[in-house]
């Protein structure tokens, strides 16, 4: 049992004006974690103590997954991610150490960096042990400070760029295997959050720059969260907005006939899709046709949507491409021959097609038919617009992001969109790290035929997921911890912590509860009673035993748990059992 006196808990009355959502309120304010920098927080005794419960779950729940637990080094030469397949993209989210000493000019280029990840160290560290496919079907996780160069760091744990975090890695020998360990690996992340406490979402989800073949990412339902996930309640559909889809366009939709002959109309001023709506043309956004241009891999291409439809970039990884940017104003021109609202694909009104890698149209522009696009020409668009015969379209595709009311594409019925926040990601990765030659994570089959290795790999973030519980457990007056995550599970309430009777009693009722197998505070401190009220609150412990001279004359303690209910007067004789009993209903909840 803990004496309050003997720790660190300094609770806040107002909340620090950094703090912008609910739960980066509370955890200051709960006396969890200090700000030390921009996206830097130090844990103090109670944020350690969550960290590390939330962390044990972490650990039982990959070592039932027959996950092994290792730890590998946050500072890595940063020669393994240049030879990795995923270096340009993620550099800029790294940071670097020059390792100069005193007498050592500083290098421009990095010889070590902080890992955000690990896939680039463990590939090889694996690969140079394996030789047999026996060696096969091992998973591997370690919980670790990360590090990442967040530009606009925010929400306290929320968006840092140092935070504590599980990462997994699976080497399999063949896809079957591979497969069988997502799913175990999904289950085991199943149990972990609802052990947590915790409401969330598996959804589908782009895999961006980690590759793969498919992953799932694991939501938590909050109006502050930085992701959108697209579901349907009827069909159980859930997805990542970066990667839902709809039934919007019907399959077999048949190309629309030409009506009329294309035709080039004035338009003074009008450079967007909602001007273009209004008087004198009115025509409707969903009767228009977009046409954007980004650089993938140092080429030009460029997508044509629906005016009403925006380009989700997560999706333009399908083209093949690895990194992605909106194009500049003057690669536009260079070769459209126009700028950014007057732009169009129609066949032939190019400065320089050539410079174009590809044009891809969204499927659903195949909605509109007959439409209208700028016509690369300042103050002129293009009417009676035919999707087949007058775009010059090289494939077609997913491209735009989808909106809420759209038919599920399992049941029909209308998708709902909601904000949440990302506590957890699954990939598939296959062999996008394994056959890398620098790397050689491969094995040597029964029919001694050397292969890569398939690959999965699995993060949660455990500080993350400390802030998602507050998140999505609170009250007016503070935190209400779920049993398994608590600092302490119990408090007690002395109100007269100079009274010896009242002490031998908490004394009493504390080992009790311990041996039932709960974590024990004991406020012990001088000050008044609704001061110890409010920071027992505040903090969340999910019990409170009240002992004072008032009700010790009167033989009862009172006993309350914080998420809700009346007080509960306890006869003194029945106490410990009393206690006990609820600590292990508590505790199998």
């Amino acid at each position: 049992m803990q004496n309050w006196s003997n720790t660190y808990i300094p609770t806040l009355k107002e909340s620090p004006s950094e703090a912008e959502i609910e739960s980066h309120k509370l955890l200051l304010r709960a006396g969890l974690a200090r700000k030390i920098g921009s996206g830097l927080y130090a844990y103090l005794p109670l944020g350690a103590r969550v960290l590390e419960k939330v962390s044990q779950i972490c650990r039982e729940e990959m070592n039932a997954a027959n996950a092994c637990e290792l730890l590998m080094p946050a500072v890595v030469p940063a020669d393994y991610w240049k030879e990795g397949p995923r270096w340009n993209a993620t550099r800029e989210i790294m940071y670097s150490v020059n390792g100069a000493g005193a007498n050592e000019k500083p290098s421009e280029d990095p010889q070590f960096v902080l890992g955000p990840t690990h896939e680039e160290i463990i590939t090889p560290l694996f690969g140079a042990e394996a030789a047999s496919y026996r060696d096969m079907g091992r998973t591997f996780y370690q919980i670790q400070t990360k590090f990442r160069n967040e530009i606009r760091p925010r929400y306290g744990l929320m968006r840092a760029r140092e935070f504590i975090m599980k990462d997994g890695y699976s080497f399999d020998a063949n896809d079957e295997a591979a497969s069988e360990t997502y799913h175990r690996m999904a289950s085991a992340y199943d149990r972990f959050f609802a052990r947590c406490g915790l409401e969330f979402i598996s959804v589908e989800a782009d895999t961006g720059v980690m590759g793969g073949d498919f992953s799932h990412e694991y939501m938590v339902p909050a109006e502050v969260g930085d992701d959108d996930v697209v579901y349907c309640h009827d069909s159980g559909y859930a997805a990542n907005i970066e990667k839902a889809t709809s039934a919007l366009v019907p399959e077999g939709l048949a190309d629309a006939e030409p009506v009329g002959e294309m035709e080039k109309f004035e338009t003074p001023g009008v450079k967007t899709i909602e001007k273009l709506a209004k008087e004198p043309y009115n025509i409707p956004a969903d009767e228009q046709f977009k046409t954007l241009l980004f650089v993938g891999d140092d080429k030009l291409f460029a997508v044509v949507v629906r005016g009403c439809d925006q380009v989700e970039e997560a999706k333009l990884s399908s083209l093949g491409y690895e990194l992605i940017r909106p194009a500049t104003v003057d690669e536009i021109f260079e070769a459209m021959g126009a700028y950014p609202g007057s732009l169009g694909a129609v066949k032939g009104s190019f400065k320089d097609r050539t410079k174009l890698d590809g044009i891809y149209g969204d499927e659903a522009i195949r909605l509109v038919g007959n439409g209208t696009t700028g016509a690369n020409e300042k103050a002129m668009h293009m009417r009676n617009v035919n999707v087949s015969r007058d775009l010059d379209i090289d494939s077609f595709g997913d491209f735009r992001q989808v909106q809420e009311g759209e038919p599920c594409p399992k049941s029909g019925k209308p998708l709902k969109i909601a904000r949440a926040i990302e506590v957890g990601h699954i990939f598939k990765l296959g062999t996008k790290y394994s056959e890398n030659e620098k790397y050689g994570a491969t094995f040597t089959d029964a029919d001694k035929e050397v292969k890569p290795a398939i690959m999965g790999c699995y993060g949660i973030g455990i500080s993350r997921t400390v802030q998602a519980i507050i998140e999505q457990c609170h009250d007016k007056n503070g935190i209400r911890w779920p049993w398994n995550v608590a600092p302490y599970h119990a408090v007690i309430t002395l109100l007269d912590p100079d009274m010896e009777e009242a002490v031998t009693l908490a004394n009493e009722l504390g080992e009790a509860m311990e041996a039932a197998g709960a974590d024990v505070l004991l406020d012990d401190r001088d000050g008044r009673p609704g001061v110890k009220f409010k920071d027992a609150d505040l903090i969340g412990i999910p019990l409170r035993v009240v002992i004072g001279g008032r009700g010790l004359k009167e033989g009862i303690v009172e006993v309350k748990l914080r998420n809700g209910g009346d007080a509960e007067k306890v006869a003194l004789a029945d106490a410990k059992a009393r206690l006990a009993e609820i600590v292990s209903e508590q505790a199998k909840a």
